[in-house]
This record gives C-alpha cells, structure tokens and sequence, in this order.
C-alpha cells in the first residue's frame, strides 16, 4: 500500500509545479499536543488540525471547537420523517381512499405511530450519514498529507498538528509550531 501511495506522490509531482498545502508539526506526547493545540488556538488558526493515534480527552476543548451541527442535521431528519408519516397515513387514510375499519375514525394516530416512528428513524439515520459526509468534505480519495512519511505514523505512535496555507495566519504557523515545542516540522506540498 505504502508502494502505492510513493507512486501516485511521485507522479503528482511531476505534473505541475508543487503548491505548499501547509505545515505538518510531530509532538511527543498527548500532553504535547494538547498543549501545542491551546498555543495554536490562542494564535488564531482557523485551518488547521490535530492527529493523533489515541483520543486526547479535551482536545476539542483546547482546539476551540463548537459543538457539531450533525446533531441539528438528525433532529431536522427526525422532525421531517414523523411529519411526513403522519401527513402521509393522515392523506391516506382520511382524505384519499376512506375506509371504515372495525368502526374506527378514518384518521386515529395510534395506528399509525410504528411507521411514524420508523420513519423519523430513518430520516434521522440518512441525515447523520450524509451530513457527516457533507460537513466533512467526504468522500476524498486523497490528501496532500498522505504523501509524508512522518504522518504515516499518526495512527501508530505519532501525535501532529497540520496547519493549512490558507489559514489567514499562516504565516507565523511555523514560528508558533516550534514555541509549541514541535520535534519537526514539515512542509507539505499539494
């Protein structure tokens, strides 16, 4: 796999001239990287990430990450497939094809809660998926940070921080990286 990944480096760099995509700094530890995270967000980068091979309890706290909008994404899923379920069985029933059934009314709700239930998890299940999806830019076959060799190592014993050359405060992201307490810091090009 790792042949692979050299191959389509190698080839990507003979094309066209190398853009910097930004910088990749290693830590020592996970208290490093938290550390190095409160430094970074206390600079103001806005384009930038933390990897790390274990979780890093706080670490979205030290990064100054807001809560997700998944959550939003599921209740409007939820909400919209218990509305639609019961307007559906309520049309259905009550307004299109009326029929009396054991002498109930056309249109009694406790009928209808297992599809409307079924329904609102459903919708609330595509929405978690596909705003995951949405909100994390994926599916994305490739990443300029795959070409490191120093990266490869995040999900084994390594703990990085990656800031982006299109964050407005690039520019000191090095000088910030190495106060943090970096071990290197790489440059990472598109």
């Amino acid at each position: 796999m790792a042949d692979v990944a050299d191959r389509i480096v190698e080839a990507a760099s003979d094309d066209a001239p190398a853009r910097p995509w930004g910088v990749l700094a290693e830590f020592e530890s996970p208290t490093a990287l938290y550390k190095a995270c409160e430094k970074a967000r206390d600079a103001g980068f806005r384009n930038w990430d933390a990897y790390a091979p274990i979780p890093v309890h706080g670490l979205d706290e030290a990064m100054g990450l807001k809560g997700s909008k998944v959550a939003w994404i599921v209740g409007c899923g939820a909400f919209t497939g218990v509305c639609g379920a019961m307007l559906m069985q309520w049309w259905m029933s009550a307004v299109d094809y009326k029929i009396i059934v054991n002498d109930k009314p056309y249109f009694a709700w406790e009928q209808f809660l297992p599809i409307t239930f079924e329904l609102g998890v459903l919708l609330s299940a595509f929405g978690a998926i596909f705003g995951m999806l949405a909100i994390n830019g994926l599916p994305r076959f490739h990443h300029p940070l795959f070409g490191s060799a120093n990266f490869r190592r995040s999900s084994d014993d390594k703990f990085f921080i990656a800031v982006e050359a299109r964050d407005p405060n690039y520019s000191k992201a090095r000088g910030v990286l190495e106060s943090a307490g970096a071990l290197s810091i790489e440059e990472i090009q598109e």
